[in-house]
């Protein structure tokens, strides 16, 4: 160990170059094992991505540290009518190129991110259309009563149309098709900090800018932010230990002892709201890389299930720092109860004979493509899977890969079995249904398609009745149970790393706010 980690510092200082421009007042240097996927602010809803673009772009409504919601571009918000949400915007706001944040530029940003290549369309798929009534007031206008709206809002950025048009970027980049755009490596909000540089899996440089409305409530004192990617560990804890990043945001799980009996350094930790779960293709007749499609049978899709072993993942791959999942809800969600979060037993022998009683007694061959820079121990996880899965005759081929590659193929539909982490930043169950399990669903790549599930999605966005709506959260939650549409693993929990100089507050979506940051002076 000692070995690797002055190998992974010499290597991070000779080839990564994550010094340079060190000399600033207040410099933070970061790092983590995988990058943005882009910056256009609307191309991929995407958890790194999403962090990146927070410093820089700025929503309508923000969550505080403790995920309340607060004001952020808008002052305040309410429903005028039962179709109608009237909002008043911050007034003296500018863009990073000094253009004033109108009206103009919410009812903007709504059509570009209901466009066919927005991965944020699932947000505000009830928006009907948005009506700028003055320079500083904007009415949103819904198919039907949508009371969870402002807790989708806490993640639609605004885009300055101005800057959008002359850069031609009125609509968000084609990321599963590969499109290059200007949005992609360079960007315009109002945010704490401006894009000063982006070089994809080298390195992303941020300014602070001078001229942030929110200075006085966050006064942070970061006058220049280093992110590098670093996705092998050792080499990503030497950075730590040897001083050249001040914060780590995914430490390995086997060195946080060592972390936090180094002088200097500190860790702090907190529930994760995520979960990790396997997807698995169940609605192509002929799979890709599978003989028919074994995943169709929710019996074989049960012994996958219940022959995943999650408390030894949970003990001898994340050391205790997962919670085991019977759902891809995790706490802190609205509809999650602890009943629904109860795992069906693992049973090797009742997981082969729900194989044979499939009619795949002998087993079959497929792949599981997992990424390898993206979740805690993500690949050191799906190697765990290869072997449990051999016990009940499915062989397994791994493809392990960073996340740049592995989302733009799950995007293409190039996936059998796959494994994917949702967190849920509107607090709320149809987020996940809407995303995952409806049949149109952006991030459903399952196959998956109920039509009462659909109907309950549709109408939990649309009901007011909050009885009412809390029935229809837990029918849709009984179905897809039944239906084993995913196999769940666990809730993750977080744990960063950091100097000891540094005051960051903890964000259980795991997206530091260097707006929040303070390095001692």
């Amino acid at each position: 160990m000692q070995r690797q980690l002055l190998a992974g510092a010499a290597i991070l200082t000779l080839t990564l170059g994550i010094a340079a421009d060190a000399d600033a007042q207040n410099t933070l240097r970061w790092a983590s094992q995988g990058d943005a996927l882009t910056f256009d602010p609307h191309a991929q809803n995407h958890g790194p991505t999403n962090t990146q673009n927070k410093q820089v772009y700025e929503a309508l409504i923000s969550r505080a540290a403790d995920q309340s919601m607060e004001p952020g571009l808008a002052l305040s918000w309410e429903p005028v009518e039962p179709t109608v949400w009237e909002l008043k915007l911050r007034e003296g706001v500018k863009f990073h190129d000094g253009a004033d944040f109108t009206a103009e530029d919410v009812v903007f940003t709504f059509e570009r991110a209901q466009a066919e290549t927005s991965d944020f369309r699932g947000y505000i798929t009830s928006v009907d259309r948005v009506e700028a009534i003055d320079d500083y007031t904007v009415a949103i206008h819904t198919v039907g009563p949508n009371p969870i709206l402002p807790n989708q809002l806490t993640e639609l950025k605004m885009v300055d149309k101005g800057w959008a048009e002359a850069n031609g970027v009125e609509t968000p980049q084609d990321y599963a098709g590969g499109e290059e755009t200007y949005a992609v490596r360079n960007a315009n909000g109002t945010g704490p900090f401006r894009l000063e540089l982006r070089e994809p899996d080298v390195r992303t440089v941020m300014v602070k800018n001078d001229e942030w409305w929110g200075l006085e409530q966050d006064p942070h004192n970061i006058d220049e932010i280093i992110y590098t990617p670093i996705q092998n560990a050792a080499t990503r804890i030497a950075a730590l230990l040897s001083g050249e990043v001040d914060f780590v945001l995914d430490p390995p799980l086997q060195d946080l002892a060592r972390i936090e009996s180094t002088a200097g350094l500190k860790t702090i930790s907190t529930p994760q709201i995520r979960s990790i779960f396997f997807g698995m293709d169940q609605g192509t007749d002929d799979l890709r890389y599978t003989d028919g499609n074994p995943f169709a049978d929710v019996r074989v899709r049960q012994a996958i299930y219940q022959a995943t072993d999650v408390g030894a993942i949970q003990s001898r791959i994340m050391r205790g720092l997962s919670a085991p999942a019977g759902t891809i809800a995790p706490p802190g969600v609205h509809g999650y109860t602890e009943a629904l979060d109860e795992r069906l037993a693992f049973d090797v022998e009742a997981a082969k004979a729900l194989m044979a009683e499939a009619g795949y007694a002998d087993g079959f061959t497929t792949t599981l493509h997992c990424p390898n820079d993206r979740y805690i121990n993500d690949e050191a996880i799906c190697q765990a899977m290869v072997a449990m899965l051999a016990q009940i005759g499915i062989t397994v081929n791994l493809q392990a890969q960073p996340n740049s590659i592995h989302f733009q193929e799950l995007q293409n539909g190039e996936h059998d079995f796959y494994m994917l982490g949702w967190g849920v930043p509107t607090l709320d169950s149809h987020y996940i249904f809407n995303f995952l399990y409806k049949g149109d669903g952006s991030w459903n790549f399952t196959g998956y398609d109920d039509e009462r599930v659909n109907e309950l999605t549709t109408q939990m966005e649309a009901t007011v009745d909050l009885e009412a709506r809390d029935a229809m959260i837990a029918e849709a939650w009984d179905i897809v149970q039944a239906d084993i549409v995913y196999v769940p693993l666990h809730h993750q929990v977080l744990v960063w790393a950091m100097k000891d100089t540094l005051e960051l507050p903890i964000e259980a979506q795991d997206a530091p706010q260097f707006r929040w940051a303070r390095l001692a002076e």
